[in-house]
């Protein structure tokens, strides 16, 4: 790649190759954990016995546990490192997945689900912002990558709760996921640890993308500080209407085809595994489609795609028509939170990955009682509607934008 005139190559560090597997080991282990509690929703909804808004007022306590860590987190980087702060979030993260099971009602369910959240919320935060220093060394775009290996744990978690569960108690299920959380945190946790912080290229010779030099010759990054932070919200803005797709198949995806389709138990848990793995799919390849397309039409491409998947997913009269159109959402969806996330980090640091991180989790903080209050009124599939409009309301902030987010679509 030509730089300034003159060729740079990545280094060749062992370290950071160890680095990438290390961070690349946490994303999958978070996505892992987290699928394998939204399979078992269904069951501890039954046991709890609560309705379907009492359920969405429950599990607003992962997004309010989330979103109320993230701040908090970017600071703990700042002051201890990315790399402590994500082993300690990864091990709260695996403990907490525990504890839904052992709930009686729904406001127990809520108050578990606070500290869980904010494992969830803390390990973001921790896991991206060691990611973006790295992705400073490398000198790619590989946060696609990254995001890539959460929507395989999350396939990986999901596709484990659909085998078993009709063989295991929700209990024994998560208490299983917990120990395996654990184990991959240790194991993960001491290269991440051991391994220093990379020092990122120099601004003039980066090519990360707040580095690019804009059509008047200044770089994206030269801004002041009030147009940084307005970038951060607006790639925060992309980042929510993204995680409330997410939360939304999450949260919902099963019990839609469950109640909804008069889906069986495995297939049910299945339509997550589907959506993840799609979205793994999207992510694996989203460094080349960043590299030749750019940011804002590789943004604009996935939330229009977003869009009409979900009106398919949400709308199907048929248990096979839903799951195609889960799959064409997760498609969609892919590459989104990466890239907003990404731009963030690199625009202001942590302090960037937690503020759009929060701003993004805001979406999984209206999600899940927004759709549960909507469907008490209406009904599940008019509900998950709203993923569609939140999709294309990604595409056009990100078009509407493509002025300020330019420099980031000069090709890597």
């Amino acid at each position: 790649m030509v730089i300034s005139g003159r060729r740079r190559s990545v280094p060749a560090d062992g370290s950071l190759s160890q680095l990438r597997t290390a961070i690349t080991a946490f994303f999958a282990l978070d996505g892992f954990v987290f699928a394998g509690w939204v399979t078992r929703i269904p069951a501890i909804k039954e046991r709890t016995g609560a309705s379907e808004g009492d359920l969405g007022l429950a599990l607003l306590g992962v997004s309010a546990g989330a979103v109320a860590t993230m701040m908090v987190t970017g600071r703990l980087c700042r002051r201890f490192g990315s790399h402590p702060t994500a082993v300690a979030a990864a091990v709260l993260l695996s403990l907490s997945v525990a504890l839904p099971p052992l709930t009686g009602s729904a406001l127990a369910l809520g108050l578990v689900l606070l500290v869980f959240g904010a494992g969830f919320g803390g390990l973001n935060v921790a896991v991206n912002s060691a990611a973006v220093d790295l992705i400073a060394a490398l000198r790619r775009p590989v946060m696609p990558g990254f995001h890539a290996a959460f929507s395989l744990g999350g396939m990986a978690g999901a596709a484990l709760g659909g085998l078993i569960a009709g063989r295991l108690s929700p209990t024994a299920h998560l208490s299983l996921l917990a120990a395996v959380g654990l184990l991959l945190a240790a194991v993960a946790g001491r290269a991440l640890v051991r391994l220093p912080v990379p020092v990122p290229a120099p601004p003039e010779e980066s090519t990360a993308p707040a580095a690019h030099a804009a059509p008047d010759g200044r770089t994206s990054a030269a801004g002041s500080r009030s147009a940084a932070r307005r970038l951060v919200a607006v790639f925060g803005l992309i980042a929510l209407c993204t995680a409330y797709g997410e939360g939304a198949m999450a949260d919902w995806a099963a019990l839609h085809l469950d109640q909804d389709l008069d889906a069986s138990p495995g297939v049910a848990a299945a339509g997550y595994s589907v959506f993840a793995l799609m979205m793994a799919v999207g992510r694996l390849s989203g460094t080349t489609l960043l590299e030749r397309l750019g940011q804002t039409r590789t943004l604009v491409a996935g939330g229009t795609t977003a869009a009409a998947g979900m009106l398919l997913g949400s709308l199907a009269p048929s248990v096979w028509l839903a799951l195609l159109g889960f799959a064409v959402t997760g498609l969609g969806l892919a590459n989104l939170f990466p890239v907003a996330i990404a731009r963030a980090g690199a625009l202001t640091g942590p302090s960037g990955v937690a503020a759009a991180s929060t701003i993004g989790y805001g979406g999984m903080l209206l999600g899940p009682p927004a759709i549960g209050f909507l469907a008490d009124g209406l009904s599940l599939p008019i509900a998950l509607t709203t993923v569609a409009l939140l999709a294309a309301v990604a595409a056009a902030v990100a078009y509407g934008t493509r002025r300020a987010g330019r420099p980031a679509d000069e090709p890597v």
